[in-house]
C-alpha cells in the first residue's frame, strides 16, 4: 500500500523520500510481527524500491554510485532496524513477564502472611479453650466454661468466614459461580445474616430500615446473604465499640436497592477505589485480613448484574450502596399465582 500511494506521488516527492516512508513501514510492522516477516519485508521493500523508484525505472540496474550505495546503506539499515526493533520487544516482554512474576509473587506473599495470621490465630484459640476444658474440667466454673465456649464459637465463626473467602474467591476466579434466583423476602435476608454475626455485633448499634410494603425479589439467597455478611464484618471490625451501622433496604424502579452505613471514620479518600481490589487492605488498618472480603461483595453483586459504591459520608463514615435489577413481586400476587 505505501510502495503504490508513493508510486502515484513519486514526481513529486522524489524516490529518496520514498525511502524514508518505506522505512518507516518497515517500523510499523517491527512492531506487530516475529523477526522472519519483517526481514522479508526489508528486503521486500529494499528491491521494490530499486525497481519502481531508483533511476532507471522498472530494472534493478543501478547508472550512479551515489544510488547504489545509498540502496546498500537502506538494506542494511533495514535489516539492522528490524533486527533491533525485534530485539526491544523481546526485552520489554522479558521486562513485562519479570514485572508481572513479581506481583504474583507479592500476591502470594499477601495473601500467605494474612492468612498465616488469619487462621492460626482462630485455630489457636480453639486449641487453647479445648485443652483448658479437658486438662482443668473439674477446676472451672460454669462462667469460666462458658467463657471458653465462647471463644471456641467466636474463633469456629472467624476461622470458617476465612475458608469461606477462599473458597468463594476461588469460585470467582474460575467463572464457576452460578446465581440461582428465587424469590427472597428482603427483611428474612437481613435478620438471618444478622443472626449470623449475632455474637460479633453485641458492642455495635444495629438499626434495620425495611420500606413498608416492600416487594420480594428474585435473588440468589446465599450470594446475597454473604455480600451482606462480609459488608456487617467489615464494618464491624473496622468501627469502634457502639458504633451505629444502618442497613437500609428499598425498592426504586425495580432495583434492589439495599444501602450499609456507620458513623466510623470512613476511607481514607485515596484509597477509596482500590477497597474493591483483591487482596488490597487499607495502608495503615489493623494487621489481619486477607483482603478478600469487598472483591468477593463486588463479584457477588456483579454476578447479579448490579454494582455497588462506596463513598465517606459528610457526618462521617462510610456508606455502600447496592443497586441490583431484579424481578419483583407483592406477596399478594405471589399468592394469587
Amino acid at each position: 500500500m505505501v510502495s503504490g500511494i508513493s508510486y502515484l506521488l513519486s514526481d513529486i516527492i522524489g524516490y529518496k523520500v520514498v525511502a524514508f516512508l518505506l522505512l518507516l513501514s518497515l517500523s510499523c510492522l517491527s512492531l506487530f510481527f516475529k523477526i522472519f516477516p519483517v526481514l522479508i519485508a526489508a528486503l521486500l521493500s529494499a528491491f521494490i524500491w530499486n525497481y519502481f523508484f531508483i533511476p532507471p525505472r522498472f530494472t534493478f540496474h543501478v547508472d550512479s554510485a551515489e544510488d547504489f550505495f545509498l540502496l546498500i546503506m537502506y538494506l542494511i539499515i533495514a535489516m539492522v532496524h528490524a533486527v533491533l526493533t525485534y530485539r526491544i520487544r523481546q526485552i520489554e516482554k522479558k521486562i513485562i513477564d519479570k514485572e508481572q512474576k513479581a506481583n504474583i509473587l507479592k500476591l502470594y506473599n499477601t495473601l500467605l502472611n494474612s492468612l498465616s495470621h488469619e487462621l492460626r490465630t482462630p485455630i489457636a484459640t480453639i486449641i487453647g479453650a479445648t485443652d483448658n476444658l479437658l486438662m482443668n474440667n473439674n477446676r472451672l466454673t460454669e462462667e469460666n466454661k462458658l467463657n471458653l465456649l465462647t471463644e471456641v464459637s467466636v474463633a469456629s465463626l472467624r476461622l470458617n468466614q476465612q475458608v469461606e473467602n477462599l473458597l468463594n474467591m476461588s469460585r470467582l476466579e474460575s467463572g464457576f459461580i452460578q446465581v440461582k434466583k428465587d424469590w427472597c423476602d428482603a427483611n428474612e435476608l437481613v435478620y438471618a445474616t444478622l443472626k449470623r454475626l449475632e455474637e460479633n455485633l453485641k458492642k455495635h448499634i444495629i438499626k434495620v430500615q425495611v420500606a413498608d410494603n416492600l416487594p420480594l425479589f428474585r435473588l440468589d439467597t446465599g450470594l446475597m446473604e454473604q455480600v451482606l455478611y462480609n459488608l456487617l464484618y467489615n464494618a464491624m471490625i473496622y468501627t469502634p465499640e457502639n458504633a451505629t451501622l444502618v442497613i437500609d433496604v428499598n425498592c426504586i424502579d425495580n432495583n434492589c436497592v439495599i444501602i450499609i452505613e456507620d458513623n466510623g471514620k470512613g476511607f481514607p479518600p485515596e484509597e477509596i477505589n482500590q477497597v474493591f481490589d483483591k487482596f488490597y487492605r487499607l495502608k495503615y488498618s489493623r494487621t489481619g485480613g486477607t483482603g478478600l472480603g469487598l472483591s468477593i461483595v463486588k463479584g457477588f453483586v456483579e454476578a447479579h448484574n448490579g454494582r455497588i459504591t462506596l463513598q465517606n459520608k459528610d457526618t462521617g463514615g462510610a456508606k455502600f450502596t447496592i443497586v441490583i435489577p431484579a424481578e419483583t413481586s407483592y406477596l399478594n400476587d405471589l399468592r394469587n399465582e
